[in-house]
């Protein structure tokens, strides 16, 4: 039975969601409170990343950002302020920091990031798009041998789930990698990973879902919900009302303060990451993490992007240039033919990635509410498991047999 379906939240998540249910029949609104041009799903790295597998919360995270909240261009800070939301969040976020719930995500996370890379290569088969896709790869790029020892644990925990790894010398990534002059001792390669250009996909999948007759309402924002036992009946806007049989909450960072509107709690917290384009050529090929600085580089159509931090505080969108030189330090300190210039730090952008404590998205319906489903807290993975994340939340509107376990989703869990 087609059902009209409100999606809040046109970033990757929202879009993919989109996808799949009006291949489904359904009538399908997406409504962002931007212009569909910007935010994290545009100034991301691009990766879809099987190599992500171990949740922000690691253990030794919150000593790292206590050290690192002194050093205001540290890849990873946390800035501490009395707000009950965010002093439960630290507190969940504490408790998942365990060596047994990473163990336990480990699996999670491969799967999911797997099925995701899939599905982006079916899309890419569809014909329907003409959009960048690269499978060549992450290289995990260290300076120090207790870096490298620390990639290479990771590495061969990967290899234990099935994924394809190799440890490289700085000889053997100069022979697949031989213009980009790297200064390293060595990489982890992943060759289980690929990459792709957001700001090529995204305009692509916009069209493509107008062309299917998606209705698309920009610049608008959820004012109101309209609810009746347990049902949502109408989304009231800035501008206008919207009766509707679902909706899928996919915010990223708003998402819980339009989940309070409901009496629902979803713990997430913005983490802000900076871009720098480099619109020449820079000789690199293959998609590079700089392990020390935590910053992620990117060869996409046109450019190389290299990006980084994650700064845990307020939402705004407020360019901090220590951070923005950090970044480009660190990338010239890499790779040692490489000048990122005064015009390009000047043009750097930001965006917010909805973070959950565990490291794990929400995704399913909430206990509270019969007739919304919920798809945020993708951290730094939001990009890699879009696809993955849209087909699940269609499986669960068309009352289908997930395509994955839900369980470890659920966004009513415990921390």
């Amino acid at each position: 039975m087609s059902k009209n379906v409100a999606i809040i939240g046109g970033g990757i998540i929202g879009l993919c969601t989109a996808y799949y249910l009006q291949k489904e029949g359904h009538h399908v609104t997406v409504i962002d409170k931007s212009d569909f041009s910007s935010g994290a799903s545009f100034v991301n790295a691009g990766y879809i990343t099987p190599s992500h597998f171990i949740p922000l919360s690691a253990p030794g995270m919150i000593t790292k950002g206590l050290k690192w909240m002194l050093n205001a261009s540290s890849p990873f800070y946390i800035k501490p302020r009395l707000d009950v939301d965010f002093i439960k969040w630290s507190w969940a976020f504490k408790k998942s920091a365990t060596k047994e719930k990473v163990e336990q995500a480990i699996p999670i996370l491969i799967d999911f990031n797997v099925f995701s890379r899939d599905l982006y290569e079916d899309i890419k088969a569809s014909q329907e798009f003409d959009f960048h896709y690269e499978r060549k790869g992450l290289l995990m790029c260290y300076k120090s041998d207790e870096v490298g020892e620390e990639e290479w644990k990771i590495g061969q925990r990967g290899i234990q789930e099935g994924l394809d790894v190799k440890h490289l010398s700085a000889k053997e990534v100069e022979q697949i990698e031989p213009n980009a002059k790297l200064d390293i001792k060595g990489a982890v390669y992943f060759n289980s990973d690929a990459h792709m250009t957001p700001s090529d996909f995204m305009p692509q999948m916009i069209a493509h879902l107008k062309s299917e007759q998606v209705t698309f309402y920009a610049n608008e924002t959820v004012d109101d919900i309209e609810v009746s036992n347990g049902n949502i009946l109408a989304l009231k806007t800035n501008h206008r009302t919207i009766p509707i049989d679902e909706v899928v909450l996919a915010a990223g960072s708003w998402s819980p303060f339009i989940a309070k509107k409901l009496g629902i709690n979803i713990p997430v917290q913005a983490g802000k990451g900076y871009r720098i384009n480099v619109e020449r050529d820079t000789q690199i090929t293959i998609p590079a993490i700089l392990c020390e600085a935590k910053v992620a580089v990117t060869p996409m159509q046109g450019f190389t992007r290299f990006a980084g931090t994650m700064e845990i505080g307020d939402i705004n969108h407020d360019i901090s240039p220590v951070r923005v030189n950090a970044i480009a330090s660190a990338a010239e300190a890499y790779y040692s033919n490489l000048k990122i210039n005064t015009l390009e730090k000047n043009n750097a952008d930001c965006g917010l990635r909805p973070c959950s404590p565990d490291g794990l998205p929400y995704i399913g319906k909430s206990s509270k509410c019969k007739n919304l489903t919920i798809a945020t807290g993708h951290a730094m993975m939001g990009w890699s498991l879009g696809p993955a994340t849209g087909k699940l939340v269609s499986d669960i509107i068309c009352e289908k047999r997930p395509s994955l376990n839900l369980d470890p989703f659920q966004p009513d869990r415990k921390f």
